[in-house]
């Protein structure tokens, strides 16, 4: 079974009422103390019954996130990177598959330039 890595799902593991709030910090990266912080901050300052009503339906229309949807902390990170800035992480990986592809490119020039010794070397295993 295939899950979206790019959805917002509540985060059970990490709940203290119903995972919304570390959904959020799960989807954004954000610490999750400072997720909760903001939302207390919002209810008692200006939206009262709004936050509230808004966290009631997010909990009960969002799916909890499932326990295979990340292989590692890094697969983690890079889908919250996804999630933040789309570009920004196509560029980054760009940047990394030209890095590799001049490192390939430089290994190749050296192995198939006129380097007498290692030639000597090669048709001395032979």
């Amino acid at each position: 079974m295939t899950f979206s890595r790019t959805k917002f799902y509540l985060d059970k593991r990490r709940a203290k009422w119903s995972g919304v709030c570390a959904g959020i910090a799960d989807y954004t990266g954000i610490n999750v103390f400072w997720v909760r912080i903001a939302a207390v901050i919002a209810t008692i300052t200006f939206a009262f019954p709004w936050t509230l009503l808004a966290y009631w339906v997010a909990a009960k229309t969002f799916d909890p996130k499932p326990s295979e949807l990340y292989g590692s902390i890094e697969d983690q990170q890079f889908w919250q990177g996804v999630r933040q800035s789309p570009r920004r992480t196509a560029r980054d990986v760009k940047s990394r598959f030209r890095e590799i592809d001049r490192r390939l490119a430089d290994m190749e020039l050296y192995y198939t330039s006129k380097n007498t010794t290692l030639s000597n070397e090669i048709e001395s295993l032979r």
